[in-house]
């Protein structure tokens, strides 16, 4: 029996077996596909990226040779390729430095310029003949990521010619190494962990999209926006291939196109249906364009959408072995692709129901709100999505609001129970005096202390108030006269409590003049104090005390001067009284106010009453026509 000698392997061969063997388990893992789990990939990827940098620590352990090049230089963008994709830049960029060093010495050349783009134009150069040009090329591709990934765009756009002309360079010579391997033995040829052809096109894709959206942050839409038209011809993943639609979309938004900017979010959301970005900017221009409804759809769509598993999973993020996540962490980016969380979503959808005549509906979303802001299970928090939110109002707030909604859905017990709920969490935190100074509105508690914890007490104070006023309404709703006028004046005690200080001045009751900006706690607290005098007024016409209505409609009127319900009121008891002339002005002056925006915006709690006693205006002028032409002598 003939005995076969085998002939031991080389070091070199041991080498190129260890990489092999290296590159094929990394394969093996990957073709695993989406049963693999990411944490598992992850485990492995961070083996394989040290065993990479083990094997290349080895092989620069001896001096560089050119025969050893190709080896080399494979093992050095593999293991840079795994550092990239663990977001290990510096690892990846020593490295890398510490090959082309050694490059340079195989090469016999003189130490070159430290510039990058110069540094690799030489580099190029330098190799342009020789075995392992292609090797350094990979290299390149390598460099080209870690500048990506660190947001390096200017050195990307200083060097994108020579950048972008890799591709069809190394698909010339890769086509050459495949059929050279074909008639040599495989297991010869070191091979590599990510074919470089991919991995540029993956690399182009990501720059447009990174440059499109810096380009539009900085304003500049039209070059944005062809630089994202050629993107969106490239081969690339879904995912990315619908971030270059939205941000066409958002282009387009911006030079105000809004009908073109909708149609490129529905294709991104075509293209992929996690997209969630482009269905939260379709929002933005639904609402620019005053199409509520089609904004209400919308906010619906989009909140479900938040509350499926995927939703909650980087949209980036994959079994391959570079994911477009890594490359893609630019702040202009990531604020283009944020979307708020499925609690914003669903408040805010809550609120355009209820403003928008869909009360019952609105009513829903807010209870379905409260409830999963009291579960364990808050699902769409802000963690869960790459997001930044507008804070959501204070627990209290969406109370009141959810109260609000209630009475206007005709529920006031329910109302009234939401009322006692913020009753009884501030009303014994409150202070008995309260001072907001200018210019700082800084509060001034009666103990002297100041900053967030007067804030805090403003906040309560107010919050008490407001719960105080709906409960008012509610029992105006019922037409208990005596206990709406009770919690009316309740209301009014405790805002009497906070005093406004001019400099150089004695602190005074605020009124309308002082009032700055809406949204501001004393445009709040004068609202609260116009509304609560109206309330008191209407409810003492209801039981014919016409001095102390009309006393306070007036300083209803004065506090909020644009109060539709007091200045018709105000009409009604004037006429009682036989002041008919005086009445009818009220009456005009009164159908002459507009809906201002801003008094649109402000919290539901802060909106009149659409319940109780109403006065029918046609009624009203039929009165003032029966007047006749004494009402302009």
């Amino acid at each position: 029996m003939s005995i076969k000698m085998y002939q031991p392997l080389s070091l070199f061969d041991r080498w190129i077996q260890e990489n092999n063997e290296l590159v094929n388990k990394w394969k093996q893992q990957e073709r695993g596909g989406e049963a693999v789990i990411h944490d598992q990939n992850q485990t492995h990827l961070r083996w394989c990226s040290s065993e990479f940098h083990k094997l290349s620590r080895k092989i620069q352990g001896i001096p560089p040779l050119v025969d050893h090049a190709q080896l080399e230089l494979t093992v050095v963008y593999n293991a840079c390729l795994c550092s990239a994709a663990l977001s290990q830049f510096s690892e990846a960029e020593l490295l890398l430095s510490q090959a082309t060093e050694r490059v340079i010495q195989m090469t016999g050349d003189d130490p070159i310029s430290s510039d990058p783009p110069a540094f690799w134009k030489t580099l190029l150069k330098s190799v342009g003949n020789t075995t392992f040009n292609s090797s350094v090329q990979h290299l390149l591709c390598l460099q080209w990521a870690i500048w990506l990934a660190t947001c390096q765009l200017k050195t990307i756009q200083e060097f994108q010619d020579e950048l972008f002309s890799l591709f069809e360079t190394l698909s010339t010579e890769l086509e050459d190494d495949k059929r050279s391997n074909e008639r040599g033995k495989s297991s010869d040829i070191p091979l590599l962990v990510m074919d470089p052809r991919r991995l540029i096109e993956l690399l182009q894709t990501c720059t447009f999209i990174a440059q499109g959206a810096e380009r539009l942050s900085e304003g500049q839409s039209s070059e944005a926006l062809s630089g994202l038209q050629i993107a969106s011809s490239l081969p690339a993943p879904r995912t990315l291939l619908a971030y270059t639609h939205l941000l066409s979309g958002s282009c387009l938004a911006y030079m105000s196109c809004p009908q073109m900017a909708l149609q490129c979010y529905r294709k991104a959301l075509e293209t992929d249906s996690r997209c969630v970005c482009a269905l939260y900017q379709s929002i933005l221009i639904y609402r620019q364009l005053g199409n509520t409804q089609a904004e209400i759809q919308a906010l619906r769509l989009l909140h479900s959408t938040l509350l499926l598993p995927s939703a909650t999973e980087p949209p980036l993020a994959g079994t391959h072995l570079l994911s477009p996540s890594v490359l893609l962490c630019s702040q202009s980016l990531n604020s283009l692709l944020s979307v708020p969380s499925a609690l914003s979503v669903l408040h805010s959808l809550a609120q355009k129901c209820v403003l928008h005549g869909r009360v019952s509906e609105g009513v829903e979303y807010y209870l379905d709100l409260l409830a999963a802001l009291h579960s364990d299970d808050q699902h769409g928090s802000p963690s869960q999505v790459h997001a930044k939110d507008p804070p959501l109002p204070k627990l209290p707030e969406l109370y009141l609001e959810a109260g609000a909604a209630l009475l206007m859905a005709r529920r006031p017990a329910d109302c009234m129970a939401l009322c006692d709920e913020v009753i009884g969490t501030t009303l014994e935190l409150l202070p008995e005096k309260l001072v907001l100074e200018e210019p700082e509105e800084k509060f001034e508690v009666e103990t002297g202390a100041v900053g967030a914890e007067g804030e805090d007490r403003m906040r309560m104070l107010l919050w008490t108030g407001a719960a105080y006023l709906l409960q008012g309404h509610c029992h105006t709703h019922l037409r208990d006269w005596k206990q709406a006028v009770t919690h009316y004046t309740r209301c009014i005690n405790l805002l009497v409590k906070v005093h406004f200080k001019k400099r150089g001045f004695q602190p005074q009751i605020p009124s309308a003049d002082m009032v700055g900006k809406q949204g501001t706690d004393l445009c709040i607290l004068q609202r609260l104090k116009g509304l609560s005098l109206a309330g008191r007024g209407i409810s003492f016409s209801q039981t014919d005390q016409l001095r102390e209505a009309l006393r306070d409609l007036h300083l209803s009127l004065q506090a909020v001067p644009d109060c539709v319900g007091a200045g018709l009121w105000c009409g009604e008891v004037l006429w009682r009284l036989g002041r008919r002339q005086e009445a009818a002005a009220c009456w005009e002056k009164t159908w002459s106010f507009t809906t201002q925006a801003s008094v649109q915006s402000l919290s539901l709690y802060l909106q009149e009453p659409q319940s109780g006693p109403s006065l029918d205006s046609t009624e009203l002028r039929h009165r003032i026509q029966e007047l006749g032409p004494t009402l302009s002598a």
